[in-house]
């Protein structure tokens, strides 16, 4: 044993070529913590001065190192720009020293390899893996850059273009291309992993491999000419500026760090990636976006422990086909639980197996799935126009009609028909679902299961907790929600639950500043500067204005700030037929384009409507109507905090994060309000507290923000 820690050890094999091990004791995966990188600097030490041939690098784990140890970035970060400046220097003289022993080494990667962990991989001579590896750089996804030699050895392996594609994306790239562009030796079985490597060490032993000349293009200057070099960073700075946009500066600083350092030896282009890393971190952005990292860790955690008292589900079932009800059994059935899918009428079945064809197309034309997989998942579904079949289900998603009535006759008569122990769930979006229980015998099996539009692509699901949901239920329901693919959040019932409920105050702010004069298109372009995907007017025409009237007319009815005292450009809209995008015709006119998706164009008519139902003509700031738009948002964001309809302010963010799209760069309602200073959010909303209840601070902010208290600690 030459080396033996909590994190890794390194022994020798049979052949007497040196094995270091990663196996983070306490972990199921490896990562690099400061204990794992203190242990890898002494690990290299003692092989410095051990009489060995080679070294092969390997995991006792199932994957190989899956990066950073983000949990320790918030107060990393914090220390300020020398401490972490001083951090990459150290973090890099560990992988330098490895790169540079005098004996061959070889990474042997079975599964994930990603960030640091593909960056210790590419320190090393040459990298062999296991066909289902995935290697690659998410570090732009947290707002920063590779810190630990990532964009130096890179793109001297695989080429300028390519290292700006990996490292700009942040994708996972799959074995098989990491091979075709050279960042990958070999592909080999993984009962092989570490013969193969050793194999490749005993050819640089007999000098079939020559691994010093792979060290000197490591760390030398990329050999490209300046037309060459030109070509090939400024085309990739135009193309990653366009993608990024202007509020995700990390690709566009990673590809300039690449090019300021392709003329650069080891050292220099070393500390140039030190200087990006050090910016970048500095940023509210990259604070914002490795807090979403460990928010959705903290989600996935809590799930864990809420779905400990689940009952298995074998077989599901939802009511109501339709896009939604098709939605829903695609993602049952493609993530392996079958369900069977009724509604009263076949035009409902067929548009919902349709559906489910669709999407089950997708992941065949993206080569995620083969035919024979897709005919099963099919299969897997039951469509149906009768009950018979309901009582093998161990839950059931109600997806009808948006009525409360409808869905009370649907739900007494489901409740009558299935085993006693069955678990119904109700997709309404806004109605109560303790009224909707009320009409129930067995409430304790009821809850409220919450999917977005379209299912397939938005990740989150409201599991709504009624007065008398069972814990059992409520345990079950996540789980299956989990089995989806879904990130479950377990909200208590309100009018709107969590973010419908946040997300008409917007709606209601938008109305308010058409009333007052604002144009819809400037508030959709200052929102969308803000960083939202598509602005409020847009958003209404995709979930569609009679969807809107409804929901809105709910949420007036379950909380008195939310009742509009002016008539509003959606009610006229609605009342005209013009309900969006389903109809080709809202705030904006719509037409298909080539790929038959929805193509926005102006809308004069809707135009002139607004700016007739204006009560003034005034010329508004974009500072002003993102204030107007925002204060409404997050106020009715802290009002659910405080009410207990969720019990984090994590919960809360993502809920808007991932149920509506609120910009992740500013990490939520409340990461923004915290990114304000509660004391100035309280000033904001002052100037508009003669708008209503909606834009006025609770007491409990204006303690917190006298206390100089935060949403996160």
């Amino acid at each position: 044993m030459i080396y033996s820690g909590k994190a890794l050890s390194v022994d020798v094999l049979p052949s007497g070529i040196a094995n270091l091990v990663f196996d983070l004791e306490g972990s199921s995966v490896n990562k690099f913590d400061q204990e794992t990188l203190a242990e890898l600097q002494q690990a290299i030490a003692a092989l410095q001065k051990a009489d060995v041939p080679g070294l092969v690098l390997s995991s006792a784990k199932k994957t190989f190192i899956v990066g950073a140890d983000i949990t320790e970035f918030t107060s990393k970060f914090a220390e300020g720009e020398q401490q972490v400046h001083a951090w990459l220097v150290e973090v890099n003289k560990i992988f330098s020293d490895l790169e540079d022993l005098l004996f061959p080494t070889v990474a042997a990667i079975n599964g994930i390899a990603l960030g640091g962990g593909f960056e210790l991989a590419l320190a090393a001579d040459y990298r062999v893996a296991t066909e289902s590896a995935l290697v690659g750089f998410p570090e732009v996804k947290l707002g920063i850059l590779p810190g630990f030699g990532g964009t130096v050895r890179l793109p001297r392996l695989i080429g300028a273009d390519n290292a700006n594609q990996w490292i700009s994306s942040g994708t996972h790239i799959k074995a098989k291309q990491a091979l075709a562009e050279g960042a990958l030796d070999a592909i080999v079985d993984e009962g092989i992993l570490i013969e193969a490597a050793e194999n490749i060490i005993q050819q640089c032993i007999e000098g079939k491999l020559d691994y010093k000349k792979i060290r000197v293009q490591k760390t030398s200057p990329l050999t490209l000419t300046p037309i060459e070099m030109n070509v090939a960073f400024e085309t990739a700075k135009g193309l990653v500026a366009a993608a990024a946009g202007p509020n995700y500066p990390a690709p566009l600083t990673a590809v300039m760090a690449m090019q300021k350092a392709a003329v650069m030896d080891r050292a220099g282009a070393l500390e140039v990636e030190h200087q990006g890393f050090i910016k970048l971190a500095a940023t509210e952005v990259a604070a914002n976006l490795v807090q979403m990292f460990l928010n959705d860790q903290f989600l996935g955690g809590l799930a864990k422990k809420q779905q400990a008292a689940a009952r298995p589900i074998s077989m599901a079932a939802v009511l109501g086909a339709g896009i939604m009800g098709g939605g829903i059994a695609y993602q049952s059935a493609l993530k392996g639980t079958p369900i069977i899918m009724k509604d009263i009428a076949q035009e409902g079945v067929d548009l919902g197996m349709g559906e489910a064809r669709k999407q089950l197309n997708k992941q065949v034309a993206k080569g995620r799935i083969d035919g024979n997989k897709m005919f099963n998942i099919l299969s897997s579904i039951e469509p149906t126009l009768s009950y018979d079949s309901i009582g093998k289900a161990d839950i059931v998603v109600e997806a009808v009609i948006e009525n409360p009535k409808i869905k009370q006759l649907v739900l007494a008569e489901l409740e009558s028909l299935v085993p006693k122990d069955t678990i119904i769930a109700t997709n309404t979006s806004t109605i109560s679902v303790d009224d909707l229980a009320s009409v129930l015998k067995r409430p304790e099996n009821f809850c409220g299961m919450h999917f977005f539009n379209p299912v397939p692509v938005m990740p989150l699901v409201e599991v709504i907790r009624g007065q008398k949901s069972s814990d059992e239920t409520i345990a079950t329901t996540v789980a299956y929600a989990k089995k989806m693919g879904k990130i479950p959040i377990v909200v208590n019932n309100c009018p709107g639950f969590l973010v419908n409920r946040i997300l008409f105050p917007y709606f209601g702010a938008f109305s308010r500043l058409i009333n007052d004069g604002a144009n819809y298109k400037q508030i959709d372009k200052a929102m969308e500067r803000f960083g939202w995907p598509m602005g409020p007017a847009y958003l209404l025409d995709v979930v569609g204005l009679d969807t809107a009237v409804h929901a809105q007319a709910v949420m007036a009815a379950g909380f008195e700030r939310m009742k509009l005292d002016i008539d509003t450009v959606i009610d006229k809209l609605f009342e005209h037929k013009d309900l969006g995008q389903k109809s080709g015709s809202g705030f904006y006119l719509y037409e298909n384009d080539k790929r038959g998706k929805p193509k926005k164009l102006p809308n004069p008519a809707t135009e002139q409507l607004a700016a007739s139902m204006a009560s003034t003509s005034k010329e508004f700031k974009d500072e002003e109507i993102v204030q107007r738009m925002m204060v409404a948002m997050c106020m009715e964001t802290i009002r659910c905090l405080e009410d207990g309809i969720v019990s984090t302010a994590i919960e809360a963010d993502m809920g808007l994060v991932l149920g509506i799209g609120f910009p992740p760069f500013r990490g939520g309602a409340l990461r923004y309000v915290d990114s304000l200073g509660l004391s100035q959010f309280c000033e904001i909303a002052d100037k508009y507290a003669g708008l209503g209840e909606l834009y006025q601070p609770t007491a409990k902010l204006r303690d917190m923000a006298s206390a100089n208290e935060t949403f996160y600690s």
